[in-house]
């Protein structure tokens, strides 16, 4: 599954139906200190990404060089980091990971 977008954002559905904007970066961008979501994606075509894994995190500022998923997301493809700021608390982001992963059943993620 795909996404389009022409921007340097994209919006992502979740099961529910909610809508979550996702902010696009190349890998190896650093991110200051701050709670959020992730989406390692593949950009399959201009404007497209297809999910490669989707997570959530405490602090984006640390590195995702040693992500334990890292030689599944890089043997994948993947080309991007999107991020979502998630200030609402853990529960709050461990449900919008929970629903975009049962959504878009990211190859990682399994």
């Amino acid at each position: 599954m795909t996404m389009t977008t022409e921007t340097k954002s994209m919006s992502w559905p979740g099961l529910s139906g909610r809508e979550y904007r996702y902010f696009i970066y190349p890998i190896g961008t650093t991110f200051k200190a701050a709670p959020g979501n992730y989406i390692f994606s593949k950009k399959v075509s201009p404007g497209r990404h297809r999910p490669i894994y989707i997570g959530e995190t405490g602090d984006l500022s640390e590195r995702f060089d040693s992500h334990h998923k890292m030689p599944c997301i890089t043997g994948q493809g993947a080309t991007h980091i999107q991020v979502h700021q998630t200030d609402g608390g853990p529960g709050v982001r461990r449900q919008e990971e929970s629903e975009l992963v049962a959504k878009w059943q990211p190859v990682c993620n399994g």
